[in-house]
């Protein structure tokens, strides 16, 4: 007889394997760039963005470049002014100088005026005027006041004439000093316009896409400035050189004058000489006052 044996089987343990997955931390820039992504904004996209000056003009719109056109060629004029008005001053300014300088040595107008035929100066044109009127003047009775204040008169007109041709484009400058900052803050309140539209249109206020956009409307402000302040102080410097200007102008109408006087008291018959003057019995007068 066969004896069976129960066979037990061996039982094998499972052991359950757990696998660990990487965790994968998301900062809150990583989300903002994978939005951004979304959106097709990317770094590369700011790092695309010339924020050069040059750069800057070729991004901006139609407006924005003619605006800074219009300053760039605002800031040329005026400094084009400048220069030509520091020469022209300058110039004038000595010739004029020599010129009373001169008048105050000579003796006579006659002998002043055929001095100064070689003489270039814009001054000159006071002694033409003179000359001009005494010839008018010579072709019939005239009295001494009477001519003198035509020759004032006259005189006064030249030197008006003068100073307004020395005044010319210093208009300019004082134009350009006080609109350029308005027409530059013209410019970026309208390249702002147009970055808040693209914030719209995008939907992201992400510094990269706003950027780009407000420095372009911010370079208009600088550049009506950069016109702008040149201006104001260029405006500054020529009217104080204007104005120096005039009071030579004024001090060679003065020794004009001077001069007519003296010949005039030449030709006078009842003009008494300087020597009779002082000899004469009447005592000068005192202006001093004895209480100083």
């Amino acid at each position: 007889m066969v004896s069976t044996s129960e066979v037990t089987p061996e039982l094998t343990p499972v052991v359950d394997t757990i696998v660990e997955q990487p965790v994968i931390v998301t900062t809150s820039s990583d989300a903002i760039n994978a939005t951004d992504t979304e959106h097709g904004f990317t770094e590369a996209a700011f790092d695309a963005h010339d924020l050069s000056p040059w750069g800057m003009y070729k991004a901006a719109d139609v407006v924005v470049k003619s605006v800074i056109i219009g300053l760039l060629i605002a800031s040329l004029v005026s400094w084009a002014i400048c220069i030509f008005k520091s020469v022209q001053l300058n110039v004038a300014k000595r010739h004029a100088k020599k010129l009373l300088a001169h008048l105050i040595q000579s003796t006579s107008f006659a002998k002043a005026s055929h001095d100064l035929t070689q003489q270039k100066s814009e001054a000159l044109i006071l002694l033409t005027a003179t000359q001009h009127e005494l010839c008018l003047s010579a072709a019939g009775p005239a009295t001494d006041e009477a001519l003198k204040e035509r020759l004032i008169a006259r005189l006064e007109r030249v030197q008006t004439s003068l100073s307004a041709n020395m005044n010319r484009g210093t208009g300019v400058l004082a134009t350009i000093g006080s609109v350029a900052p308005f027409v530059g803050l013209f410019g970026t309140v309208w390249g702002i316009m147009n970055s808040f539209i693209g914030i719209a249109k995008t939907q992201t206020t992400n510094l990269a896409v706003v950027a780009p956009g407000i420095a372009e409307a911010l370079l208009a402000t600088a550049l009506g400035l950069v016109a702008a302040i040149p201006a104001v102080v260029m405006y500054n410097h020529f009217s104080r050189s204007i104005g120096s200007y005039k009071a030579i102008l004024t001090d060679i109408l003065t020794a004009t004058m001077i001069l007519i006087s003296r010949d005039l008291d030449r030709k006078n018959p009842q003009a008494k000489p300087l020597a009779n003057l002082l000899n004469d019995d009447k005592k000068p007068v005192n202006i001093i006052s004895k209480e100083s």
